[in-house]
């Protein structure tokens, strides 16, 4: 089969690998049919993250089951399903308690010798705690398929940030970060009942897609400006709810100094640069809480999805490019260089 790896940053390729095949007995196989580029994939891609040469890349697909080990009991050859961006048994303490990603068994699509999400077929392990069966009528509805990928990380990584805010009905929310994430974040906080939205970016093929999923409100600006355009919104409180999905110090800084004393932030971007840019003594006197890391979005498919099918939430337009696997070289440049907002792959 076909498969995307990487052998050096800036060095993606599509190469024939040994089949998907069943290796244990509570394996699956899944044959792609939607896949994407994740913006934290580019931290491999410009060499900020370690990948060893040849190693498979890749944590976003849904797709049909070819094929099921022994030991699987809830799906068959045939379902339509999509993969959350970490496997996990779904029985151990951690998964009981809903951190599907703190499983004891769980590990990460494209880790080395496993398949990555982004190629023709990917043997899921522990494929009953794993994969979330899809109405199959799904398959001919493109823009649904679309939808349905999101909740393999975006959605239920903006979800989990917004969660991680403290998020309620009446609330002002302030979203840092114009990526898919980010965006996701808006729709999580419109879907949670936020009154107001505040979205923070630049880019206005972004930022019109901030409002359609809910914004009421955009600033451009960065830094003390962006700090200070967020004050003069919120009558100088700030806002109660923060979702932070960046990364960077400068992010987590503006993400703390915009919240309102007693508010939390949610923090979902992945972590890189120097610092964390966190002031304890500011999150100490102003009672800020922070919340929020790698999000269990298989906790969280199954609400999401019923939104998703019911259109009470599209997170399709956060896909702005579509390629083939052919191009997917093509799709990570053009992330890289942020021409494309996240790119859908169609094997």
């Amino acid at each position: 089969m076909r498969a995307t790896v990487i052998h050096a940053p800036h060095d993606i390729r599509v190469e024939e690998v040994p089949d998907a095949a069943i290796q244990r007995p509570e394996d699956a196989v899944v044959r792609v049919l939607r896949a994407c580029i994740c913006g934290s994939d580019l931290w491999a891609y410009r060499g900020e993250a370690a990948r060893q040469p040849g190693q498979r890349i890749g944590h976003e697909f849904l797709g049909v089951v070819e094929e099921t080990g022994p030991a699987v009991s809830g799906l068959k050859a045939g379902d339509l399903v999509v993969a959350p961006f970490m496997w996990s048994d779904g029985t151990c303490d951690y998964c009981s308690e809903g951190l599907y990603t703190s499983c004891v068994h769980g590990g990460f699509w494209g880790s080395v010798g496993f398949d990555g999400g982004q190629g023709e077929a990917v043997r899921v392990p522990h494929a009953d705690g794993t994969l979330v069966k899809l109405p199959a009528e799904a398959v001919s509805d493109d823009h649904l398929l679309t939808g349905l990928l999101a909740l393999s990380d975006v959605m239920g990584t903006g979800h989990h940030a917004a969660l991680g805010a403290g998020v309620r009905k009446g609330s002002t929310v302030a979203v840092v970060g114009d990526g898919a994430v980010g965006l996701c974040g808006v729709l999580a906080a419109k879907r949670l009942g936020a009154e107001r939205i505040i979205a923070l970016g630049r880019h206005t093929a972004r930022t019109d897609i901030a409002k359609l999923f809910g914004a009421t409100d955009v600033v451009a600006e960065r830094g003390e400006a962006a700090e200070a355009a967020v004050r003069e919104l919120t009558g100088g409180q700030g806002a109660h709810a923060v979702i932070e999905a960046v990364g960077t110090e400068q992010s987590m800084r503006t993400a703390v100094n915009i919240t309102r004393d007693g508010g939390a932030v949610g923090y979902v971007g992945v972590p890189h640069g120097s610092g964390t840019g966190l002031d304890l003594g500011v999150m100490f006197d102003r009672n800020i809480a922070l919340r929020g890391g790698v999000a269990p979005v298989r906790a969280y498919i199954p609400e999401l999805l019923e939104d998703v099918l019911s259109g009470a939430i599209d997170p399709a337009p956060v896909f702005d490019r579509a390629v083939s696997l052919d191009e997917v070289p093509d799709g990570y440049r053009a992330m890289d260089d942020r021409s494309a907002l996240k790119v859908l792959i169609k094997p």
